[in-house]
C-alpha cells in the first residue's frame, strides 16, 4: 500500500500542476499589447496586481498600465470585466491630475481596439507640441 501511494503521489501533484497552467491560458485579459504603429504599448493583468510599474515601485504591483511614445505613464486605476471580449478600465497618469475611461474589445486572436471615452486626456508629442491621441487606437497582442 505505502509503495502505491508513493507511485501514485508524483502523478496527482503533477495533474495540480497542469491544471494550473489550463486556467492561466484562459484568463484572456493578462496579456502584453502594442500598437499598430508600434509607438504606444499596454501591459494588463485585470486578476491580478502583478505588474510593477516602471518609475512607480513606490505604489507596488498594478493592473497594468500604458506608457511608451505618450506623455508619461498611465497606469490602471479600476476596471471591470465584461466578458471574454470586453473589459473597461480607468487610466489615470503618473502625476494623478488626469483620468482616461478606456473601452479594450478584442476584434480577434491577436487584435484588439482601444477606444478612449468622455474626451481624450492622454497625449504624446509631434513635433515638439502636445497632440491628443485619437479615440480609437488599434493594438495586436504581443508574446
Amino acid at each position: 500500500m505505502r509503495r502505491l501511494l508513493l507511485f501514485a503521489m508524483p502523478f496527482f501533484l503533477l495533474s495540480g500542476i497542469k491544471a494550473q497552467n489550463i486556467n492561466k491560458e484562459e484568463e484572456p485579459w493578462r496579456m502584453k499589447l502594442l500598437s499598430t504603429e508600434g509607438e504606444i504599448k499596454l501591459f494588463i493583468d485585470l486578476y491580478d496586481e502583478s505588474i510593477q510599474v516602471p518609475g512607480m515601485d513606490m505604489f507596488g504591483p498594478m493592473n497594468g498600465y500604458m506608457g511608451g511614445n505618450i506623455y508619461g505613464v498611465w497606469m490602471i486605476t479600476s476596471h471591470t470585466i465584461d466578458n471574454n471580449k470586453t473589459c473597461k478600465f480607468r487610466l489615470s497618469n503618473d502625476l494623478g491630475s488626469e483620468a482616461q475611461e478606456c473601452i479594450l474589445t478584442q476584434e480577434n486572436d491577436s487584435i484588439y481596439k482601444l477606444t478612449l471615452k468622455g474626451g481624450v486626456s492622454i497625449k504624446k508629442v509631434v513635433n515638439k507640441k502636445l497632440v491628443k491621441l485619437p479615440a480609437t487606437i488599434e493594438f495586436k497582442r504581443s508574446k
